[in-house]
């Protein structure tokens, strides 16, 4: 086994140790940046314009498209969660705040391993009670993951190009997070 699957196994049993339900790889070239993803994210996201973590403060589409295209590995993993019912809000809320906590442990594991990488998560940051956006800097920049729908990736299509399940079912919710590096 040579250095890159050896590293490859390692952030896969790391992903598996912190409960990431699965994990899938994404062509980097492949990467599509798509305008109407971060319409969606303007017209309906608590978070817009109001988070270092989501648009604009992530930047355009081709300031992230060219942070991205840095990398030469992209995987894309996912958490799935049982709720008590179709529209139980406090369960998405918690299992919201576990998967950012998840990726936070995902990102402390194999950040060290790999070096530079990049986190993306969903639905902004959520750290601090108000964010500093945009009048000051971000207080933790260093465990900053930008939003996964903020870079405009269309998320029904990374799953499918991944081979993740982007629908796990009635009753359930699902949150997808990516991570590019390089080895």
């Amino acid at each position: 086994m040579d250095r890159e699957e050896r590293l490859t196994e390692t952030i896969r049993r790391n992903a598996i140790r912190v409960g990431l339900t699965e994990i899938g790889d994404v062509d980097v070239s492949e990467l599509e940046f798509e305008e109407w993803v971060r319409d969606f994210c303007r017209e309906g996201c608590r978070s817009y314009n109001r988070s270092w973590a989501c648009p604009p403060a992530v930047g355009t589409l081709e300031e992230c498209r060219e942070r991205c295209l840095q990398y030469g590995h992209m995987m894309l993993f996912d958490r799935c969660y049982r709720l008590k019912g179709s529209f139980d809000s406090l369960g998405i809320q918690n299992a919201m705040s576990d998967f950012k906590k998840i990726v936070d442990r995902f990102d402390e594991l194999i950040s060290p391993i790999l070096g530079k990488s990049l986190f993306l998560t969903n639905e902004g940051c959520d750290r601090c009670p108000e964010c500093t956006w945009p009048d000051a800097p971000c207080r933790f920049p260093d465990r900053l993951h930008h939003t996964i729908e903020g870079y405009g990736f269309n998320i029904t299509k990374m799953a499918r190009k991944a081979g993740l399940r982007y629908n796990n079912g009635p009753e359930t919710v699902t949150f997808f997070g990516a991570v590019l590096y390089d080895f």
